[in-house]
């Protein structure tokens, strides 16, 4: 469990711990915390989940896709997501 300046708690679920941050090591929770937090778009997802976007200045100004269960505080996915359009 982490959290932002004090803020609201967020949980990352095992597929996050053990696969996304193997695979991608240039993420870090803190990243997917911040786009979830201050989103530039957020839009449902199937099986209740959400996805949110932001650019993040360390991935170069790039998108970041950040996927969360439905209670918008556990993050399950994240990647720089080169389609996106703002």
């Amino acid at each position: 469990m982490l959290n932002l300046n004090g803020m609201t708690d967020y949980h990352f679920t095992p597929y996050f711990e053990n696969e996304v941050l193997r695979k991608r090591p240039e993420l870090t929770k803190e990243m997917c915390i911040r786009v979830v937090s201050a989103p530039l778009r957020v839009e449902p997802q199937d099986f209740n989940r959400f996805r949110f976007w932001a650019a993040v200045p360390e991935l170069g100004g790039r998108y970041l896709r950040v996927v969360t269960l439905a209670d918008k505080q556990t993050i399950h996915n994240a990647f720089p997501d080169r389609r996106f359009k703002p």
